[in-house]
């Protein structure tokens, strides 16, 4: 096994292992719950980021195990196997002496009760509308507007804020970052570095800021890096359909390539296309014709949010509201969506047409198999590509795609 095959197994087995042991003491009632969910009662944790980062302490925690894992066979050997019981117990005694523990500095690291949480909002699209209202309420005067800690206040802080698209919100746990924003931050001489809001935000609030700063910081990075580094999924959607009564979630088509036209601007033509699902993204009033429009060209499942627009209109780098009054930053944008709900590429108003430069979410040259897609042209290979290249997961650190 390679490293970094290695190295994911680790993780997903640390984090299930973590949360068997938190999901254990919830149902025994030693794991009260804090911010709707239940607390990790330890002051420590297992630190699968170092696993991720370190390939030496997964290779060395690896081989703890397994001697570990021989050891207790042994000592379980002994208790049936009478007659060789000694030397059983001392082989045992022999592979745990010569097992190199991993130094506990670098495998563990301070936990908060929200460690574990996890985010209910689903990454909706109206729910990202109302985080980013509180966060330029809350948040801009010293992160910025934009996220890149550049706000008004920031200068007059003891440290400057990060940028939040430095990575800030993917290689933390989510949970951690909820518990941070309630609490505040403090220096290592206690010192406080950010203040605490648990008395302007609530719990969902936070959720629904947090949510927002993921959608600043990919559209920062879209803007300045034309990629997102880290993967950044689709907000989720209430889509209307021509052929079933009632809406649809985005998920109903999981499995399904999407492509997402917001109206407004010239739609691509054909409107569908039998290699995805075309999904048209109007406005809620004044009535969009783009929706009609889209409906009368062919297209049988449209979208009428305001907050929708807004939320894609960040994700690709585009200010929102535009600075140009009468302006629609996001008329005529194009999202591709893979088979398991990631956003994959983005074709700006005006484009002749699909290129390798849309696609924004990708992995770094030679990674995986990115090389054994196709050579094609265009769509095409976009799609060749984005098949080549499924997203990982995506938290604490873990690769863009491979």
């Amino acid at each position: 096994m390679d490293t970094p095959a290695l190295q994911n197994l680790l993780l997903q087995l640390a984090q299930a292992a973590q949360r068997g042991l938190l999901a254990l003491l919830d149902a025994l009632g030693l794991a009260p719950p804090v911010h709707g969910q239940p607390a990790w009662p330890l002051p420590w944790r297992v630190a699968v980021e170092n696993l991720l980062i370190d390939g030496g302490l997964a290779r060395e925690l690896a081989l703890w195990l397994l001697l570990a894992g021989t050891a207790l066979a042994f000592a379980l050997l002994a208790l049936a196997w009478q007659r060789r019981r000694w030397p059983l117990l001392a082989g045992a005694a022999a592979l745990l002496a010569l097992a190199p523990w991993p130094p506990a500095a670098l495998l563990f690291t301070p936990a908060v009760p929200t460690s574990f949480h996890r985010s209910p909002t689903g990454f909706e699209a109206a729910g990202i509308q109302r985080g980013l209202a509180l966060y330029q309420a809350q948040c801009a005067a010293c992160h910025g507007a934009d996220g890149r800690g550049e706000g008004p206040l920031a200068a007059s802080l003891p440290r400057w804020p990060p940028t939040l698209s430095a990575g800030l919100l993917w290689k933390r746990a989510e949970g951690e970052l909820l518990w941070r924003v309630q609490q505040g931050l403090h220096d290592a001489q206690g010192r406080p570095t950010m203040p605490g809001f648990a008395d302007r935000l609530s719990t969902d609030d936070t959720w629904a800021v947090l949510d927002a700063m993921k959608v600043l910081a990919a559209g920062d990075s879209a803007r300045r890096q034309a990629a997102w580094p880290w993967p950044v999924a689709a907000p989720r959607l209430a889509v209307e359909c021509a052929d079933a009564p009632g809406p649809r979630p985005l998920s109903h088509w999981r499995g399904q390539r999407l492509r997402l036209v917001l109206a407004g601007g010239p739609l691509p033509q054909p409107i569908e296309d039998p290699r995805f699902v075309t999904v048209v993204l109007g406005a809620e009033a004044p009535p969009d014709d783009g929706v009609a429009a889209a409906r009368q060209a062919g297209a049988d499942c449209s979208v009428r949010s305001d907050a929708a627009r807004a939320a894609y209109a960040q994700l690709a780098g585009q200010a929102w509201p535009s600075p140009v009054a009468g302006r629609d930053p996001a008329a005529g944008l194009q999202f591709l969506i893979d088979r398991d709900g990631w956003l994959r590429a983005v074709s700006r108003p005006g484009a002749p047409g699909w290129s390798a430069d849309d696609l924004l979410c990708r992995a770094e040259p030679g990674a995986g198999n990115a090389t054994t897609a196709p050579a094609r042209d265009g769509l095409d290979a976009l799609i060749a590509r984005m098949d080549a290249e499924p997203v990982q997961v995506a938290r604490l650190g873990l690769p863009h795609a491979r």
